[in-house]
């Protein structure tokens, strides 16, 4: 064991080490995900995050963020000085999620410094900040609230334990949207400022009223009682307040916060952060294997994470669980795999084991979860909970209830009004300078109370995920023939019983109910709509049944509105998605299939392709599944055109042109594309050596499980079209790494409800209540940058933990019946 010298700046990683303790300083860019600024990790748990000047003492997710400047890092002092300023502007009323910024100009410097077992932290302020934000801005640091419920904490003399639940009293400030900083003359798109305030509580003015502090003093410790996680803050300049920021943003964590003083430029803020370590810790080994198990005839191989400095190596032991207990099958061989992240790891190999059973994976001391080897182990609660719950659950215009219990009533029966022109919405949303159809900003559109699923926890309609996820399904029920019926779903009555058969199909009846509400957008506004959204951000950040949401009375504030857009791209590849519906449905609604399939064919006729390279691609997307769909000339001869365009696009377009290869019946094309996906081969297997996962996998921030999903789902076209280049392989380790076999200490599978051990705590529409919807699959484990892999149990972090539509769980459940296929008896 190396001997403990204090924290040191490591050059390689950028970010201070100390044993098992790591503090970075500005690695990672996303403080509205808390991943961002001073951030300290010890002995294997991320404990506090985003140390930044903040301009509240609670900010969520809608509040100003700094902008950043520099980062220097001076590894020969030990020191990292990052510079940021205040406002960024390109966020004012503007972008993705539009803020309301201050009008206010704080250019300062972050310092961060090695010194012996401790951290400086230091503030120096370019010029004073203005009066109207004194007791306002400060700088904060946040502890994660999850591991601190019901531990002790301590300030100066005074003691508590951190709470389950906010508590008053609460503290009235001066709101800073009131001194908001005139908005872009020149943008031809603008957030509504009154708009996005609104009236009584709003998340973009919650710096108003916030939780009083439990305790005012100069020197906080973290969980006194435990060596892991306690650490110290001191501050050499001023008073720290401990808040709980679940006040005023339910998604919040606690925060220590110091107020700049009127003034104050050098120094403005000092503090001394003294973490616990233990010297003799090392990480406690991780066996990462499927929480669910593995076909007989598939590849298995469980990965073992370990401390880069862990020497030791004990035996890596099969063992089988009989009615008589645990034993022994036999000693696995660990092959030394090497480093990636920041561990080291271990691989080995057991798909000669295909006797059926219930095993586990000893090594040393650490275990993984139990699972079966058997021939029905993807038969039941794998793929059928996607089916069975989470469609039904997400279903819009819809009363859910399974038995005794409501999922959520009937929703949003009064869609939709059209949205205003000119305008930045939120979570991407904006309409331009016209509403591209005969409506009129404010007009009811009728027919748009109909299908659909909420897209995550949000309750939102994107084309892109219905139309996405009805393709999918549509995939599925082509490829593998799916007959399941566990589910009543009456259009007519708006009523979905879970676990009520009524006779039809289930997958059938959801692509029908995601086509529904595509083809209603179509034939009332006379072209796709590009989502429905709710109005206003107190509906947006709704926790709970969206049925309380609108009253479902058209004609009204609260409606939800409609939003246009000319976007090639997206028409394309939606027409592509209607092609295969309109296959899918083709004996089951009949009139629903041929409105897809004209639909399809006129986005097809009137979407010039030429403007973007995006468009181009979609439009060899919609020929492929026309020339399935209808057989039609003139879609085969536009592939064959393409031909080259396509070989050059091969990581994009390389498995939809597999979907049509055999149907071409063209040598030439064939061939071309044979040596486009040669290359593309050699690619993937390349990149899916750099990981001991045995997949292309290079995370960033978001957790990649969608991506990889997607990937698994695409992989299988070119394996069908071209085996020889393509094993099978990459499928089942696809999955394997969705079901738990993924890097960090939380090995749950990101299909909640599926596994041994699975998430069940998600960011969907039961997030407040710490629950889960079976058969939603999560984001996965994301990436705290550089080197981090992390997933908490915590149902706030939507970059670890939300649900989508539009492949989250529907690739998912592709995934699982490819792997039946390609690996069963």
């Amino acid at each position: 064991m190396k001997e403990n010298k204090g924290f040191r700046l490591n050059p390689e990683t950028g970010y201070f080490e100390n044993m098992g303790v790591t503090v970075m300083a500005f690695n990672d860019i996303y403080a509205a995900g808390h991943q961002s600024g001073v951030c300290l990790i010890m002995h294997g748990n991320r404990v506090a995050t985003n140390g930044d000047l903040r301009l509240e003492q609670t900010p969520g997710q809608w509040q100003p963020l700094p902008r950043d400047v520099e980062r220097k890092v001076d590894a020969e002092n030990h020191s990292i000085t990052t510079t940021l300023e205040y406002p960024d502007e390109r966020w004012h009323l503007k972008g993705f999620n539009p803020m309301i910024y201050p009008d206010v100009h704080l250019k300062y410097d972050v310092h961060v410094k090695a010194e012996g077992q401790a951290i400086r932290v230091r503030v120096d302020l370019e010029t004073p900040v203005p009066e109207f934000l004194l007791g306002k801005c400060c700088f904060n640091l946040e502890l994660f609230p999850g591991a601190l419920f019901g531990m002790p904490w301590v300030m100066d003399d005074k003691q508590g334990i951190f709470p389950r639940q906010p508590n008053g009293p609460t503290l009235s400030l001066p709101g800073n949207c009131d001194h908001a900083m005139p908005a872009d003359k020149e943008s031809k798109l603008l957030a509504d400022k009154e708009h996005l305030m609104g009236e009584g509580y709003s998340p973009i003015t919650a710096d108003t009223l916030i939780a009083a502090p439990y305790a005012v003093g100069k020197r906080f410790t973290v969980r006194p009682d435990d060596p892991y996680n306690r650490f110290t803050v001191a501050s050499q300049s001023g008073e720290i307040k401990f808040y709980d920021g679940r006040m005023n943003h339910n998604n919040g964590w606690f925060v220590l916060s110091e107020e700049i003083k009127a003034g104050a430029t050098a120094k403005a803020v000092e503090w001394l952060i003294t973490p616990s370590v233990v010297e003799e810790w090392l990480y406690t080994p991780v066996v990462q294997a499927s929480q669910v198990g593995y076909l007989p005839g598939q590849d298995k191989a469980v990965v073992i994470e370990l401390d880069k400095r862990d020497e030791r190596r004990p035996d890596t032991v099969l063992q089988k669980i009989t009615a008589e207990g645990i034993f022994p099958v036999r000693t696995l061989k660990a092959e030394e795999w090497g480093s990636f992240l920041r561990y080291h790891y271990l691989k080995a190999d057991f798909s000669d084991v295909t006797e059926e059973g219930l095993y586990q994976i000893r090594y040393g001391e650490s275990v993984s979860s139990v699972f079966r080897i058997a021939g029905d182990v993807l038969d039941r609660g794998v793929w059928q909970p996607v089916l069975e719950y989470f469609l039904p659950v997400q279903m819009c215009h819809m009363r859910v209830t399974e038995k005794y219990r409501v999922w959520h009533d009937l929703c949003h029966d009064d869609d939709a009004t059209m949205a205003p022109v000119n305008l930045y919405h939120f979570d991407g949303y904006m309409q331009g300078g016209d509403t591209l159809c005969k409506y009129q900003p404010g007009e009811h559109v009728p027919g748009l109370n109909v299908g659909g699923w909420h897209d995550a926890g949000d309750f939102d309609l994107r084309v892109e995920s219905q139309a996405g996820e009805s393709y999918i399904l549509s995939l599925i029920y082509e490829t593998f023939g799916l007959e399941w019926d566990a589910t009543t779903i009456d259009q007519q009555k708006k009523i979905t019983e879970i676990h009520q058969p009524d006779g039809k199909n289930d997958l059938l009846q959801q692509i029908e109910h995601g086509a529904l509400t595509v083809i209603a957008g179509w034939k009332a506004l006379g072209r796709l709509y590009r989502g429905i959204i709710c109005n206003s951000l107190r509906q947006y950040v709704l926790l709970g049944d969206p049925a309380s949401m609108t009253d479902n009375r058209p004609g009204n504030g609260d409606d939800r509105w409609v939003f246009t857009e000319d976007n090639p791209g997206r028409e394309l590849t939606t027409a592509a998605h209607l092609a295969a519906v309109s296959r899918a449905l083709r004996k089951f609604n009949e009139g629903l299939s041929a409105d897809a399939l004209e639909a399809a064919g006129q986005l097809w006729l009137v979407t010039d392709a030429s403007r973007n390279e995006f468009a181009r691609m979609a439009k060899v997307h919609a020929a492929a599944e026309l020339f399935l769909a209808t057989g039609e000339n003139e879609y085969r001869q536009h592939l064959l055109n393409e031909k080259d365009f396509i070989a050059e696009k091969i990581q994009r377009l390389g498995w939809i042109a597999c979907r049509v290869v055999k149907q071409m019946q063209d040598a030439a094309f064939e061939e071309t594309l044979r040596q486009a996906l040669s290359a593309l081969q050699e690619e993937m297997e390349a990149q899916s050596k750099e990981t001991p996962y045995g997949i292309p996998y290079r995370p960033h921030i978001w957790g990649a499980g969608w991506q990889i999903q997607a990937m698994g789902f695409q992989y299988y076209f070119l394996h069908k079209a071209f085996p020889d280049l393509f094993p099978k392989a990459l499928v089942g380790h696809a999955l394997n790494f969705v079901l738990g076999c993924h890097p960090g200490s939380n090995t749950a599978s990101f299909a909640s409800g599926v596994g041994a051990v699975s998430a069940t705590m998600a960011y969907g529409l039961n997030r407040a209540d710490f629950s889960h919807i079976p058969g939603g699959v999560i984001s996965g484990t994301a990436l705290i940058r550089p080197d981090f892999p992390e997933l908490l149990p915590w149902p706030f972090l939507w970059q670890q933990t939300e649900y989508v539509l539009g492949g989250g769980s529907s690739n998912y459940m592709f995934l699982v019946m490819a792997v039946k296929e390609l690996f069963g008896a």
